[in-house]
């Protein structure tokens, strides 16, 4: 469902306004806080708008057809960007730009020209509840003794097998959340678990993106997968009508120990049964040789575009909306503190460091020296291919289809949908 747009803000004509098109429900309220305290500040219209869940490509078609379009608007990447390209304004002269940390966070187009530029940097893995892994660890009989003893997809998996057996006695519905597969929340899977396999392959053959992908770690895909839907809250059967809000209930209510997601997901599981201090963040394993010293999952797919197409007066008033977000106070306040994200800016010093937990449980691994798992899903050939595969993953859950079919889609699918995005 695309979200009812309000009537855009009217203020002085003469400077500007601006539009946001935001990509995360689960900032909404905090960016429509922050755009009221800049029209109270500035006297310049800001509206927000935030796409529900799984739409925000069909809702940017939408909205960019409009008489009123977005001035500000997302990517996630350079597959992201190819649909946008001719949208972006050149942001290589705007503060935003100019306080970027490395263009390590910046798309640029072939001519130099910095068509987008990331703001907020994220980690994800498997988010765990410390007390009840701790409470896990005093059993009798269980097959570890502290949380640091699972480094590796062998103890990871021996472990969640022993808490399912004992899950009753633990006081828990399953080791796992439940891996919903409706749109709120099948992209934990088709996207960022997909991302693993897709990294080690990579790695390996010493590319960064490919137009055929091999699938040579897909069985390793397999056995988290497996993991994910047999040491569950639920029955395999009803995975297709799962969502983000059972997964997040679930974990916020201690009802289950693990649960894949990102540091993002904070807003959603605080302040339910699962203290801040008891929130930690285990790297994604899946069998891979050497993965002792792999970290989590760091990376963006959050890039700020401004419409080149919009008015100039409304442009040069989303140019300075953007920089008074990473400069004042009360911006970097909300994007840090309220938002809990980590930025790629040098204005977000140590004064502005987020409070959420699981990052501060990110930069602990870093720290530590593991190496980081980069998100290469961004590579992924299209929003089509990664439908095939989280539809081939669902019917495999529920018992309804194989696991070739999984990976048809995703090898097979891969060089269709590459070279149908690519011809001409």
């Amino acid at each position: 469902m695309i979200p009812a747009v309000p009537a855009m803000a009217k203020g002085d004509d003469s400077e500007g306004s601006v539009y946001y098109l935001n990509f995360k429900p689960e900032q909404a309220d905090q960016w429509s806080d922050l755009a009221k305290k800049y029209t109270d500040e500035t006297g310049v219209p800001v509206t927000v708008v935030t796409a529900a869940s799984g739409t925000y490509e069909s809702t940017l078609k939408s909205e960019m057809a409009k008489d009123e379009v977005p001035t500000l608007f997302q990517v996630n990447g350079p597959v992201g960007l190819a649909s946008w390209k001719d949208y972006c304004y050149d942001l290589k002269d705007s503060d935003v730009y100019k306080n970027v940390e490395s263009d390590d966070f910046v798309l640029k187009d072939d001519s130099g020209a910095v068509d987008g530029i990331a703001y907020v940097i994220e980690t994800y893995g498997i988010i765990y509840n410390k007390a009840l892994l701790k409470k896990y660890c005093e059993m009798d009989g269980a097959v570890i003794k502290s949380a640091d003893e699972i480094n590796n997809f062998e103890t990871l998996k021996k472990v969640a097998d022993d808490i399912q057996a004992k899950k009753d006695d633990l006081g828990v519905d399953g080791a796992f959340t439940s891996a919903g597969f409706d749109s709120s929340s099948d992209w934990r899977f088709k996207t960022h678990l997909a991302n693993l396999p897709i990294y080690y392959e990579y790695k390996e053959d010493g590319i960064t993106s490919t137009d055929a992908i091999k699938g040579t770690y897909l069985d390793n895909f397999k056995n988290l997968f497996d993991l994910y839907i047999t040491d569950s809250t639920c029955e395999p059967s009803l995975l297709s009508s799962k969502t983000i809000d059972d997964a997040n209930a679930e974990f916020g209510l201690g009802e289950a120990v693990f649960y894949q997601n990102g540091t993002w997901a904070y807003d959603n599981i605080k302040d339910n049964e699962v203290a801040d201090e008891d929130m930690g963040m285990l790297p994604i394993y899946i069998g891979v040789d050497g993965e002792e010293d792999q970290g989590l999952c760091t990376g963006s797919e959050n890039y700020w575009c401004v419409n080149k197409k919009a008015d100039e007066k409304d442009i040069q008033a989303t140019l300075d909306f953007l920089s008074w977000v990473i400069t004042s106070d009360e911006g970097r306040e909300s994007i840090s503190q309220e938002m809990g994200f980590t930025t790629p800016f040098k204005t977000f010093d140590e004064n502005y460091e987020s409070a959420n937990p699981l990052v501060k449980a990110a930069d602990e691994y870093v720290k530590a020296g593991k190496t980081p798992v980069s998100w290469n899903f961004t590579t992924m050939p299209s929003e089509e291919w990664k439908n095939q595969v989280g539809s081939a993953m669902l019917e495999y859950a529920q018992g309804t289809g194989e696991w070739d079919a999984v990976k048809t889609a995703f090898v097979d699918g891969w060089a269709k949908e590459y070279k149908a995005a690519n011809e001409g």
